[in-house]
């Protein structure tokens, strides 16, 4: 990745600043958080939406500098290395790999495959850090990130659909 313009640049800072933004409108409104951690993941779209304009690895970038920007942003629920790695790390950074699965017309099946990624990790992390159970984990778990799947099902396609005449005018332009 030798070759980040600057226009790169502001585009992976803009989703790193719209990840902030969403994650603390999250933080602060209670209806979306759940006891023990874990919220509707609506600020994961940028992230999910990074990896499809800039490519696997900005979008990889801006994923992980989006999990440290969550110390900023709201409280994070993590007892040790292995829970940050698998609530936070991986949870996250695993957005930014969503262009590599292939689209079916509107469905975006990376939105799918990362969302199922970081529903296995937190579970694990429930199971190995927290002590839970598994179904237990599972349960807790699919409470908030069945929510963000549907959201990331409907969101991401009709946001790319509506932004892709100005990327495609941006591209040519550039």
């Amino acid at each position: 990745m030798k070759n980040l313009s600057v226009r790169d640049l502001v585009l992976m800072a803009f989703y790193v600043a719209v990840f902030m933004v969403l994650d603390t409108f999250v933080n602060t409104l209670p209806l979306f958080q759940m006891p023990n951690g874990g919220s509707l993941g609506i600020s994961t779209i940028p992230l999910l939406m990074a990896s499809y304009q800039l490519g696997w690895q900005k979008g990889l970038i801006v994923s992980i500098v989006s999990v440290f920007a969550q110390f900023v942003t709201g409280p994070m629920y993590t007892p040790d290395l292995v829970g940050f790695l698998l609530d936070y790390f991986i949870a996250f950074s695993v957005y930014g790999i969503a262009c590599l699965f292939p689209n079916r017309g509107m469905f975006y099946s990376g939105v799918l495959i990362t969302n199922v990624i970081r529903f296995i990790s937190s579970t694990l992390s429930g199971c190995i850090v927290w002590a839970t159970p598994v179904w237990a984990s599972i349960t807790y778990n699919a409470t908030y990130m069945l929510p963000t799947l549907i959201l990331g099902l409907i969101l991401v396609p009709l946001l790319m659909k509506a932004l892709a005449p100005a990327m495609k005018k941006r591209a040519r332009s550039v």
